[in-house]
């Protein structure tokens, strides 16, 4: 018998696979194979075949495909990602399938039709520290794309790679919502299946700067009600307010943003007098949709915003029901006084520094003495309670943990449909470790407020302490579409999650990512230790612990085993393992 004839070339390598996918076929393995099979015969395939890519073997989860030229497999591999957003638009996130892919360029061995090697097995790793929906890259492959494509990268830096001797530096291909140099160029992410919108922070026209907080209130109110409609995918406070204070091109907003429409407008208050304007545009077209003006006593800021906002609802063509019409009714007992500080406190309670904490408490209070049943304010109260409680900024940390319970409780019997005083109350029960309550509390914000990214963002951060490291990763993803410019704890959570499930190496990567944007995140460093341990990279897990004791020198675990809320304290003791390994002091 003749010998197998062997060949070298250089060839660029696309791995892919499907996240998740044991727990997709484990739920419904007939549905995720016929789901899968069809993604295969109507997109990867002829993707592949369009850009001249020759499928290698595939495997039940993914495929091995290999391509004459990287800047082929790159536009291959970009073309796939964002047509599954398309593809994955009304199904629900439990049975979405979601694709990883890694791509390299080496020299590969040809053994019968297969491919073997390096440069085969860098793809492969690289494909496993790709989020879902994501593409990781080679440097090698990164500098022959990187002036070719108009594509934005992430360089996560030198990696230690499995079974790999060298380390190899990591690029990832950024989401268009992520990067400003991608989205400049004009890079369009796909719309939600139903009308979107994106409320910018309202110009302040008092010539007051101390008036700021006043038209930033008014629209973060706006975001608060349309944030109310499941029909509507209304984009979080935090990622619209970044274009505050600067000359925008609404068409580049929806872009970068993935939104049909753009409220714009201003707010003038003097004296006893406001006049609010208001413009909803269309993004793919320039064009003035709905545009008013409303000049009224002060004392009708309340109905002038129920007046925009029903504006707004009715130029989007949406139709509510009478339960919705309820819910967006505002309280007519709030005193325009107290909703006033409330606007000021909260603004001073969202720079979380011990200082405008104290600040915000303190306006929150005038607030409540003139509308004692103003319960968003008490929720907000709480909030400044949590934030002493989580930086121990008072001497009793577990006496303002108490207080948060008590007053968060309060604001929830004062007004069952404010989305903020469950949200506030779902994050105190999960400290005080009431998971269970926690989770009914998230539930019900949700309910009340589909869109709420923070609603959200606190539904993961449950799931994951709860144990549900799975879950806690498919609602992060439904949060980062609500909030593209998400703050950099979101990454923390992401990370914890990964690490969770053993995903260390995209773990990993994660971290970097958040220590890149907050380089004295003292958790960061510290699950970084971890993880390093965990994949044997003892020196990377020893010089991620001296950064953090250049941070904290009082940093310590036991504080962290005794405050995080677990359900199960194995997760923690998973997280000391991976120190242990390294020979850290835990």
């Amino acid at each position: 018998m003749a010998e197998p004839r062997t060949q070298r070339r250089l060839a660029a390598i696309l791995a892919v696979d499907v996240a998740g996918y044991s727990r997709l076929m484990g739920e419904d393995e007939e549905g995720t194979l016929r789901t899968l099979t069809a993604h295969r015969r109507e997109l990867i395939d002829t993707k592949i075949a369009e850009h001249r890519g020759r499928i290698v073997k595939t495997t039940g989860d993914g495929a091995l495909v290999e391509f004459a030229s990287v800047v082929d497999a790159v536009r291959c591999a970009v073309e796939i990602q964002r047509a599954m957003v398309d593809r994955n638009i009304g199904t629900s996130a439990d049975k979405r399938i979601d694709f990883r892919i890694g791509i390299n360029v080496g020299d590969i061995i040809i053994q019968d039709d297969d491919i073997f090697g390096d440069g085969v097995n860098v793809a492969a790793r690289l494909e496993g520290l790709a989020e879902p929906g994501g593409i990781c890259i080679s440097a090698d492959a990164f500098s022959q794309v990187r002036d070719r494509l108009d594509l934005a990268f992430e360089d996560l830096g030198d990696m230690e790679l499995k079974n790999i001797a060298r380390p190899v530096r990591v690029y990832r291909v950024r989401k268009p919502a992520e990067s400003n140099a991608a989205k400049t160029r004009g890079e369009a992410p796909t719309l939600p299946d139903r009308p979107s919108i994106a409320v910018l922070a309202f110009n302040n026209m008092s010539g007051d700067p101390e008036q700021e907080y006043f038209s930033d209130g008014i629209s973060e109110d706006i975001i608060t009600d349309l944030s109310k409609l499941s029909e509507l995918h209304v984009v979080a406070r935090n990622s619209t307010f970044t274009y505050k204070g600067k000359r925008v091109d609404v068409k580049q907003v929806g872009r970068e943003l993935g939104v049909r429409y753009v409220l714009e407008g201003s707010v003038r208050k003097a004296g006893n007098r406001v006049r609010v304007t208001g413009q909803l545009i269309d993004t793919a077209s320039g064009a003035h949709i709905w545009a008013d003006r409303y000049d009224r006593d002060l004392t009708d800021i309340f109905a002038v915003q129920d007046e925009l906002t029903q504006e707004i609802i009715s130029a989007l063509k949406v139709k509510l029901t009478p339960e919705q019409k309820g819910r967006l009714a505002r309280k007519t007992t709030i005193d325009v006084e107290a909703y006033n500080l409330f606007l000021r406190a909260r603004e001073q309670a969202l720079l979380l520094t011990k200082s405008n904490n104290i600040e915000a408490r303190s306006l929150l209070g005038r607030a409540t003495a003139i509308s004692p049943n103003f319960a968003a304010a008490h929720a907000y109260v709480a909030f400044t309670h949590i934030n002493d409680y989580i930086n121990g900024w008072v001497d009793v940390p577990e006496r303002s943990l108490e207080t948060a319970i008590e007053i968060a409780g309060r604001a929830v019997a004062m007004d069952d449909e404010d989305p903020y005083a469950h949200f506030a109350f779902a994050e105190v029960l999960l400290l005080h470790r009431e998971l269970d309550r926690a989770h009914v509390e998230v539930q019900r914000c949700l309910a009340l407020a589909p869109n709420s990214g923070e609603g959200h963002l606190a539904k993961a951060n449950i799931q994951y302490y709860s144990g549900d490291a799975a879950g806690s990763l498919k609602t992060l993803d439904a949060y980062m579409r609500l909030d593209p410019f998400y703050p950099e704890v979101a990454l923390y959570f992401l990370a914890q999650a990964q690490e969770a499930l053993g995903q260390f190496d995209a773990a990993v990567a994660t971290l970097k990512r958040r220590i890149e944007r907050n380089p004295n995140s003292q958790t960061s460093y510290a699950l970084l230790a971890s993880c390093y341990g965990h994949l044997g990279r003892i020196a990377e897990s020893r010089a991620a612990w001296a950064e953090l004791m250049k941070i904290a020198p009082d940093f310590s675990l036991e504080r962290r085993r005794r405050v995080l809320p677990f359900r199960n304290p194995d997760m923690f003791e998973h997280r000391l393992e991976g120190m242990r390994k390294a020979g850290l002091p835990v």
